[in-house]
């Protein structure tokens, strides 16, 4: 009986990091589907209603809003548990960590890239295209 308790310990010893892993990598992926369907339905909004369109990236506040002139509330989107937002390139921004684009209805949509890490320091890059205005996801190797 210790036999098999000692062996069932070993490999739940053995299996944890790699489901802890496997885990961080699902949430990173599921977070930048998620960033970059929110750029693509901010571009989108901002030609449909034909309104300008605040994108404001918050590295400090770990989020990503939408406003506009209609009345209520803003679009917000905030990174899950074990994910954050690293960079948004090209680097540029404030002192608070914000940083500001406009999306203008008929008009070139910003070549802006959003760079999220997870607690393992695997990261992902989600860039709005300037040519047809759809996001593209890159994966970076560490070096």
């Amino acid at each position: 009986m210790m036999v098999v308790v000692a062996i069932i310990g070993l490999i739940a010893g053995v299996s944890i990091p790699s489901v802890s892993a496997g885990i961080d990598s699902v949430r990173l992926a599921s977070a930048t589907n998620s960033v970059a369907g929110f750029l693509n339905a901010a571009v989108t909004r901002a030609e449909r209603r034909q309104q300008p369109m605040e994108l404001v990236v918050s590295i400090k506040d770990n989020m990503i809003a939408l406003y506009s002139n209609e009345p209520g509330p803003a679009r917000v989107l905030r990174m899950p548990d074990g994910v954050k937002i690293e960079a948004v390139l090209p680097q540029a921004g404030d002192s608070e960590g914000l940083h500001r684009e406009i999306l203008m209805p008929g008009a070139t949509v910003p070549g802006i890239g959003i760079q999220l890490a997870n607690q393992r320091g695997a990261r992902r890059i989600v860039r709005l295209d300037p040519m047809t205005g759809f996001p593209r996801v890159e994966s970076v190797l560490i070096k």
